[in-house]
């Protein structure tokens, strides 16, 4: 295991720990645990392309760390009331396609190298953002309520986008198989 994919790693066992400073009421915790997860997840991808250290396993573990932590504290501040539950439930439901096309492209047509489309990458970028502004205003009381309304929409609008342009790549290439 390179140092990327040990960091990426320990932004997975994290997770754990944030949702339990969080059901817990330790919202300040929850909050700096989320940052430094955050922090992480640019350090493993800064470090992983200056070093040329990129890994197969590196390609598929710095998404999954992200998936996880965004959909464990988002199931958790939807369940608390602090996430509205809709849009909870629409970013679970984007990652369970994403994941269960990705995993039926991968038996129908074998191993295949995954690629994040921009899209995806702003929605990540504004789930990560939305849930920071709950958690700041759960543990530091610094509530931002129009930023919380406007990035709750940006994150429902890039959800839908990028849910809608993986189902569209999953059907392209399932009809390529087709025409072989």
């Amino acid at each position: 295991m390179n140092l990327p994919n040990a960091i990426s790693f320990g932004r997975l066992l994290l997770v754990p720990l944030i949702v339990w400073l969080l059901l817990d009421g330790h919202y300040a915790g929850a909050f700096w645990t989320f940052v430094a997860a955050g922090v992480s997840d640019a350090v493993d991808g800064l470090v992983a392309r200056r070093l040329g250290l990129r890994s197969v396993i590196g390609d598929f573990l710095d998404p999954l760390a992200d998936k996880v932590l965004l959909v464990a504290v988002y199931v958790t501040l939807g369940y608390q009331e602090h996430i509205a539950t809709w849009l909870v439930i629409l970013v679970v439901f984007r990652d369970l396609i994403i994941i269960g096309g990705a995993f039926l492209i991968h038996i129908l047509a074998g191993p295949f190298k995954p690629s994040t489309l921009f899209v995806s990458k702003v929605n990540t970028t504004a789930q990560i953002i939305l849930a920071a502004i709950v958690l700041s205003g759960l543990g530091l009381d610094s509530r931002w309520p129009l930023a919380e309304m406007a990035f709750t929409y940006g994150v429902a609008l890039t959800t839908l986008l990028s849910g809608g342009a993986y189902v569209v790549r999953w059907a392209r290439r399932a009809e390529s198989m087709v025409q072989r």
